[in-house]
């Protein structure tokens, strides 16, 4: 299966791309379609966000068409989105962005892939062929790439108005989002993590990855689950009023806990697919979390020892439905 090619068969199908801009700026863009939806089926997003959290652009177009267009082998597929643009993906995974809008104007190409793993190319795993109702796939934790950025109502620093910037690429698909879900995405040169999680199926599970120059940290189910309110190997603390997220999960032999938060007032909504079409405001996203990480391991009945401690600044934290008390109301920067 190539994972981030196009899949017809499936209720939804949406791409994220996450640039990160030479000013310290992040620039969010998913193209996502629900084909057979009755209420807002095509969604183009485009959202701006300096480091000034007051000052982000924002567009959600609910446009009129999305084709997904297999172009070749592997991978090599186009959106394409009629009056506004295209996104092509090549057998080689280089990326070309070409976007106008009255309100936008977005150019870019990569250069290169940094794929999730050497011999594990999807978070999933075997998970990948279940009949799941969501799935997800990290296709580059960073690829270089040269863009062009223009919003005409926005003075944007000349360093984001063209030059190279850094995309983390992912896709969702299957039947809709969940009911409750978090996300978390971070990089720093060869440093990465990324975890996405939540309600599925009345369990709650957690997908998630961690790379460093010593590591190379995978967890999934069945140690990063919690069903019948019991999870013998994970422990999860949400707390939106105070805008943190904390997950323990380990192993026999190695544990990882995960401290993300964010400032409030920094948090801006946007749109989720579900079978009958987007939901506005669904969840709320920053990119101005910090990111700490703690890697312990032990031997067999030794106690946990300490290997690594990390820091991101600049992180991405998403909670999303239940966990995000603003979703569905007009009220989009929390």
């Amino acid at each position: 299966m190539e994972y981030f090619a196009p899949h017809p068969s499936s209720v939804f199908e949406g791409y994220y791309s996450k640039f990160s801009l030479p000013s310290g700026a992040s620039l969010a863009l998913i193209i996502c379609s629900v084909p057979r939806a009755s209420e807002r089926p095509h969604m183009v997003s485009f959202t701006y966000v300096p480091q000034d959290a007051s000052k982000i652009f924002q567009k959600e177009l609910w446009v009129q068409q999305i084709e997904r267009i297999r172009t070749g082998p592997g991978c090599a597929f186009e959106l394409l989105v009629p009056g506004i643009g295209y996104v092509k993906c090549g057998p080689d995974s280089i990326t070309e962005y070409e976007l106008e809008h009255s309100n936008f104007s977005f150019h870019a190409k990569t250069k290169n892939r940094m794929p999730w793993a050497l011999r594990k190319d999807t978070p999933e795993g075997l998970l990948v062929h279940l009949p799941l109702p969501l799935h997800w796939h990290v296709h580059s934790l960073g690829s270089d790439c040269d863009f062009s950025l223009s919003i005409p109502s926005q003075e944007l620093p000349s360093a984001d108005q063209h030059g190279t910037a850094a995309v983390h690429q992912e896709k969702n698909w299957a039947k809709s989002f969940p009911k409750s879900h978090i996300w978390i995405q971070a990089r720093d040169g060869p440093r990465s993590f990324c975890c996405a999680g939540g309600q599925v199926l009345g369990m709650q599970a957690y997908l998630l990855g961690y790379r460093n120059a010593d590591h190379a940290i995978d967890f999934q189910p069945p140690f990063a689950l919690q069903a019948f309110g019991i999870a013998p190997f994970m422990s999860v603390d949400i707390d939106w009023e105070n805008r943190i997220f904390k997950l323990s999960v380990q192993s026999f032999r190695q544990k990882i806990v995960v401290r993300a938060t964010a400032p409030a007032g920094t948090f801006f909504g946007l749109s989720a697919p579900f079978p009958e079409g987007h939901r506005e405001n669904y969840l709320g996203e920053s990119f101005q979390a910090t990111l700490d990480v703690e890697v312990y391991e032990s031997g067999w009945f030794e106690a946990w020892r300490l290997v690594c401690k990390d820091r991101f600044e600049g992180a991405a934290l998403e909670f999303g439905g239940g966990y995000y008390p603003s979703r569905g109301t007009e009220k989009k920067r929390n």
